[in-house]
């Protein structure tokens, strides 16, 4: 990719494209700067879940305020076009959002997650490279990541070093997927699967040649969303050894599995038990 293009270059006309997460998609798990830019963008491009997120307390209005061309007024007069997304059309909309950029525009391109954590954020920048958009300016709004937000129903297991691994091969093989997933495992890091609907058992069993089967695992389904999501939120807690009996408990794109390394432990106090990976062997005269 060019490294060429002037940063001071864009015109003064220009609006920006936002690539916005929302994290998990409720209100409470998103932050401000993430809210501001959906409310005041001259156009808002969301999934139908995401929208249904959105409307929860307002950042979105209501359904039946928006017209059959996704036209709003917003509260002080101003206009917002609401444009669904979908899988099928990422390219098609990229193409539009640039253009309306061109034309004056703020838009906000919705991601769930972090838009830069197997979100939409590098679609979006090869299209603009595809379609030699240099002169459109880009602004990443970061959310919370399904490994943070698992993280935290669960308690403290990403304290020390961690790292995530998609188990989705659309667009690579498992032969890459296994290497990844035997190194992360050698080196001992807390590792977080993502798209764990695609052959989480298979990769159990990877990281367990590598393993003690007593290493903690939790099970955690659409953190953050309560009882908004497409499965309802809820976590469980299990061994590497046992975590592959459990594919009731993995049910979509919502589940995120954490594998705890060798230091990772569990922690209880009058309400609940949590999951800890302490930072290497410090005490609390360390602090």
């Amino acid at each position: 990719m060019s490294s060429d293009a002037d940063p001071a270059g864009t015109p003064e006309e220009y609006g920006t494209l936002y690539v916005v997460g929302i994290g998990p998609g409720l209100p409470d798990h998103m932050t401000q700067r993430a809210k501001e830019v959906v409310e005041t963008a001259d156009c808002v491009i969301a999934s139908n879940l995401y929208q249904k997120f959105l409307r929860e307390d307002g950042t979105l209005p209501p359904e039946d305020a928006v017209d059959d061309d996704g036209f709003v007024t917003r509260d002080g007069g101003h206009e917002q076009q609401i444009v669904r997304s979908s899988m099928g059309r990422q390219i098609e909309l990229a193409r539009e959002a640039f253009e309306r950029v061109r034309a004056g525009e703020d838009v906000a391109h919705v991601s769930g997650g972090d838009p830069s954590v197997y979100g939409k954020s590098d679609l979006l920048f090869l299209m603009a490279e595809e379609e030699a958009a240099t002169d459109v300016p880009i602004e990443i709004v970061p959310g919370v990541t399904a490994a943070l937000g698992g993280a935290a129903m669960v308690g403290a297991p990403l304290c020390n070093d961690f790292c995530t691994v998609s188990l989705s091969d659309k667009w690579r093989g498992w032969d890459e997927i296994e290497e990844k997933l035997r190194a992360a495992a050698i080196s001992d890091f807390v590792i977080v699967l993502y798209n764990c609907w695609r052959n989480y058992e298979r990769a159990v069993e990877i990281v367990r040649e590598e393993r003690t089967d007593d290493a903690y695992v939790a099970i955690v389904n659409d953190a953050g969303r309560a009882d908004a999501g497409r499965n309802g939120e809820g976590h469980f807690v299990t061994t590497l050894g046992e975590a592959a009996d459990h594919d009731d408990k993995v049910s979509g794109m919502g589940t995120s599995l954490i594998i705890g390394n060798h230091e990772t432990r569990t922690w209880c106090n009058d309400d609940r038990t949590y999951l800890v990976t302490p930072r290497g062997g410090r005490d609390v005269d360390d602090f």
